[in-house]
Order: C-alpha cells, then sequence, then structure tokens
C-alpha cells in the first residue's frame, strides 16, 4: 500500500533501461557491421562504435545490478 507507487517507478525505469539497451544493441550491431565492411575504415566511426560498446556495457551491468530481466508478452 505504500510503496505502491515505487514498485510503478522502477516498472518504468526497468523498461527505459531495457528499451535503451535494445536500441544500443542494434545501433552497435550496425555499426560494428559498418567497420568490418569498409576498406577504409573512418576513425570516427571506429571511435563512436567504442562509445556505444561503453555505453551498452555500463547499461548492461546496471540491467544485472538491478536484477532487471525482460517478460516475454
Amino acid at each position: 500500500m505504500f510503496f505502491s507507487k515505487k514498485g510503478k517507478v522502477r516498472e518504468k525505469e526497468d523498461a527505459n533501461l531495457l528499451w535503451h539497451l535494445a536500441k544500443l544493441k542494434k545501433s552497435l550491431n550496425q555499426r560494428e557491421a559498418l567497420i568490418n565492411n569498409s576498406v577504409d575504415q573512418n576513425n570516427q566511426v571506429i571511435y563512436q562504435a567504442l562509445t556505444e560498446k561503453a555505453k551498452y556495457l555500463f547499461l548492461l551491468k546496471e540491467a544485472r545490478i538491478r536484477k532487471t530481466k525482460m517478460r516475454n508478452k
């Protein structure tokens, strides 16, 4: 009764975290494919991929700490 708002906020933030994880994973996979298929690799693209990978790993660690799980609907 007293903590119902806390649970709803946590669920909303967990959903937001999972959405960002999926978005970053897709973007990271696209950049890595671009890098792997490029003949002349641009340093800017490589640095952007490294930045996205760092963000993805940070959010993944946060999801593990929060014990967030994806639910199939």
